[in-house]
């Protein structure tokens, strides 16, 4: 099975940035620990802070991959691009959020790719990665 996790903008910034919202260990490590508890998964892993590098790698991996997680961070209250490009693929989407969304700021409460994808997963901080990739295996 291949799983492509996507993150968007700060989100290379985990460990260091707001803990209190985001925790303290960076993205790096907790994907070590997702990687050594489930070997029979390849996965690929991608972060940039540019909307339009989110859109292209949605579109690399939009059509033979078995799953694709994505945290499109602040994008995901702003960008019709990447709702789109996660419409016009054929691989499956699970949104994840690190925080619950919904106990932020109102802007917050609107997701653009939501109704685009298989599923949304909020507020588990990096757990929600790992529940996103047990929604993949449960096919």
């Amino acid at each position: 099975m291949k799983i492509c996790i996507i993150n968007g903008p700060n989100l290379n910034l985990l460990g260091g940035r707001e803990p209190n919202i985001y925790g303290n260990e960076s993205f790096g490590d907790y994907l070590k620990e997702l990687k050594n508890n489930y070997l029979s998964i390849d996965f690929n892993y991608f972060q940039s802070n540019i909307e339009g590098e989110l859109i292209d790698k949605l579109h690399e991996v939009g059509f033979d991959y078995d799953g694709i997680i994505l945290n499109a961070a602040a994008y995901t209250h702003t960008s019709i691009g990447i709702a789109d490009a996660v419409k016009a693929i054929k691989t499956e989407v699970i949104e994840v959020h690190i925080s619950n969304v919904m106990n932020r700021e109102e802007f917050r409460h609107v997701s653009y790719i939501a109704p685009n994808c298989k599923g949304i997963i909020m507020g588990f901080g990096m757990d929600s990665y790992r529940l996103a990739v047990e929604s993949f295996l449960k096919k």
